[in-house]
């Protein structure tokens, strides 16, 4: 099986412009979060999908590999599929976000593998059990799946509501790293936004509201994303730590 990893790289951040090539540690984000995807063994190649020529000279520099794609994608689903289109060999693209410098190795290689042997998956994702101080966080999406492990639906609020504490209840949030096959990748960009989709501002309900499942494998990894100046210097202290 032919595996990508793609890293949409967005220069033009709206909370922190230039992010992808914030110094963290004496290398740009993007580095950190190229050398650690690179370090999966399950792709055969790792490729960076930036938004501008300033980070194309950045992944550049440090000799990873990148493609130049559109600055006026509207969502990030769109930039993935510019790539899919250059990549026709591919089976599956996995799309690691490029303010993930923490990003694990294996969180990589653990979705690559639910692929393995099963032809009817389009798309997964993961998930980690949710700390209590996430239960009412906004930007903490949250996602309940089925008994066969697949989503029932992803929101923003608290899911399920616990009406009836019981043992073994347990709340699960989203992390945002997925994989497509190439060809379900290339549909699902071209569908239209959906009710749920806009009323949540989470683009996977649009799958689910075409009617495609999501299979979400739970993991022990939780992300340490760079969203806002606090989160950078939070990373940058982490990764300080760890020369």
């Amino acid at each position: 099986m032919n595996i990508l990893c793609v890293i949409p790289a967005r220069y033009a951040s709206t909370r922190l412009p230039g992010k992808p090539l914030a110094d963290i540690a004496g290398k740009p984000m993007i580095q950190h979060v190229y050398e650690r995807a690179s370090r999966a063994v399950s792709p055969s190649e790792v490729l960076v999908a930036a938004d501008s020529r300033l980070v194309v000279e950045a992944v550049n520099r440090f000799g990873g590999k990148v493609m130049m794609t559109s600055p006026d994608h509207p969502t990030g689903t769109d930039r993935l599929a510019e790539v899919a289109s250059a990549f026709p060999a591919v089976d599956v693209i996995i799309n690691v976000q490029g303010d993930e410098p923490l990003i694990a190795p294996e969180v990589i290689d653990q979705l690559a593998a639910a692929f393995t042997g099963d032809s009817g998956l389009v798309m997964a994702t993961l998930m980690t059990e949710a700390a209590a101080d996430e239960y009412d966080n906004l930007n903490a999406v949250k996602v309940i799946t089925g008994l066969d492990g697949y989503a029932l639906y992803f929101s923003r609020s608290l899911l399920p509501y616990p009406r009836v504490k019981h043992e073994g209840y347990k709340v699960y949030k989203h992390i945002g790293i997925y994989a497509y096959r190439r060809d379900f990748l290339l549909h699902y960009a071209k569908l239209p936004p959906t009710p749920l989709e806009r009323a949540e501002s989470l683009e996977q309900l649009r799958a689910l509201e075409h009617g495609y499942r999501i299979k979400v494998l739970e993991t022990s990894f939780r992300p340490v994303g760079v969203d806002t100046p606090e989160d950078l210097e939070k990373v940058r202290h982490i990764l300080q730590r760890e020369k």
